[in-house]
């Protein structure tokens, strides 16, 4: 099994894993149930949110997944969540994802540098030669932003994924490539830059 970091950090945010006492800080920032219609469970529930919570918790103990608590360095406040996980030890592939910020952080650029933090880890660290994510064919923000960190927008899934509502969606899938990474981490890397 990967060896994920504890932490990821840049100026801009700090990736921690997870432990069960974020369980506070997440329930002051989950209370809209508006913000769970792209979200497979909806976490404006306290007691969804807190078996969400200890699932992740035991997957990080058993290395099945990588939970991230995100904190925004800026503010020292924790700003939400996102996970490395859905690991093929074999074929060299991770998925990122479960991601979810606090609405103070929509909009904010904070989700961008928490993905190049996973992805350099995930190709640099990890030596991955794929790392892939998926998301709601409806979620237009979440579909933009998998390609502003570079990803390559792959196929679709057809009533793939059972939503809160009772929805079943359609999923897309995106992904980067180990040979792909210099050139996305170097057009990554002036954006940063630029908005640090």
């Amino acid at each position: 099994m990967f060896s994920f970091n504890h932490e990821l950090q840049n100026k801009r945010v700090l990736l921690r894993r997870m432990t069960i006492d974020d369980y506070e800080a997440f329930r002051e920032l989950t209370t809209e149930s508006r913000m769970w219609v792209w979200f497979t469970h909806n976490l404006s529930d306290s007691a969804v949110l807190y078996s969400w919570v200890k699932a992740a918790v035991n997957e990080n103990r058993m290395k099945t997944r990588a939970a991230y608590t995100v904190i925004d360095n800026l503010t020292g406040k924790i700003a939400g969540s996102t996970s490395i996980g859905n690991v093929s030890v074999r074929d060299r592939r991770v998925e990122t994802g479960w991601t979810w910020l606090g609405q103070e952080w929509h909009g904010s650029g904070i989700n961008l540098h928490m993905k190049y933090l996973m992805i350099c880890h995930c190709f640099e660290e990890l030596d991955m030669e794929r790392i892939e994510s998926k998301t709601d064919i409806l979620n237009i923000p979440a579909r933009k932003g998998l390609l502003r960190c570079g990803m390559t927008e792959e196929g679709i899934l057809r009533s793939h994924t059972l939503m809160t509502d009772n929805r079943r969606r359609d999923t897309i899938y995106y992904s980067i490539l180990k040979p792909e990474w210099p050139r996305v981490k170097a057009n990554l890397t002036k954006v940063l830059d630029w908005s640090d």
